[in-house]
């Protein structure tokens, strides 16, 4: 019986002996399996902390994004409101200078009436001067000198008269036209002065009128440059507001491919 269990023993052993070599083998493919994995794990958690980095970082972008197009809308409503109160500024500046074009042109019409009203009354005192008794008067002390002088000739004849009462009659005569003259010539330095005085008012009124003119001219020149100043920073707040409506169009751009790669 010993002979006939030393076999089947042998072959006890040698199936005990294959059974651990196979699981020896399998144990082996199992750890170069388990390897393989854990290597697999290790590049996963990499790719996975990647993605985790890559997704907070697209976070970062969105979160900075939104705040951007917060103070991109902020700063729209902020030139929306500039631009209305620069239209509003505009139109009253309009206002203000048609209001000052009016003025302008009453004042311009205005001197013109007065123009025309000196002109009528420098010809009215010519015409009233010419009528004048005193001017009269003076056409006829006029005439009469003439006249005297035409005697006072004939009597240079008569100077060789013995008697001599010609020339006292001559002489008392030309006393009395001196005297008349004299006074004639008062009336005239009197009359002069009063058309001085006239022509001096005439000069003031005239001055004034230029600065008044030179007045409102500097006042057109500076509501012209200040419709200037508006129209250009118009069209600057224009293009601005085109350029941030282009940087918003563009940040929403990134945020709906932001959104799509996380949404992936």
């Amino acid at each position: 019986m010993a002979k006939q269990n030393s076999p089947s023993l042998i072959q006890v052993v040698k199936q005990v002996a294959e059974q651990q070599h196979s699981q020896l083998s399998e144990i082996e493919k199992n750890k170069t399996v388990l390897f393989q994995l854990q290597a697999k794990f290790q590049e996963l958690e990499k790719e996975m902390g990647s993605i985790v980095l890559e997704t907070k970082t697209t976070e970062r972008e969105i979160y900075l994004q939104d705040d951007a197009i917060e103070v991109t809308k902020h700063h729209c409503e902020n030139l929306e409101a500039e631009v209305r109160a620069l239209y509003s500024e505009n139109l009253k500046l309009r206002l203000d200078a048609e209001t000052v074009q009016e003025e302008f042109e009453m004042s311009f019409a205005r001197n013109n009436e007065y123009r025309e009203k000196i002109k009528a009354h420098k010809y009215l005192f010519w015409e009233m001067e010419s009528k004048m008794p005193v001017m009269i008067e003076l056409a006829k002390k006029k005439a009469i000198v003439q006249e005297l002088k035409t005697k006072k000739e004939e009597l240079m004849c008569d100077l060789q008269n013995p008697e001599g009462s010609v020339v006292k009659q001559v002489q008392e005569e030309i006393t009395l036209l001196q005297r008349e003259i004299t006074t004639l010539k008062k009336f005239i330095n009197n009359k002069r002065d009063l058309l001085e005085e006239e022509r001096k008012m005439h000069a003031k009124l005239r001055k004034e009128i230029e600065v008044q003119n030179k007045r409102y001219d500097a006042i057109l020149k500076r509501l012209h440059c200040q419709l200037n100043k508006v129209h250009s920073n118009k069209r600057q707040w224009h293009w601005n507001i085109q350029q941030l409506e282009k940087r918003a169009a563009e940040l929403r751009k990134c945020l709906g491919v932001a959104a799509l790669q996380s949404s992936m």
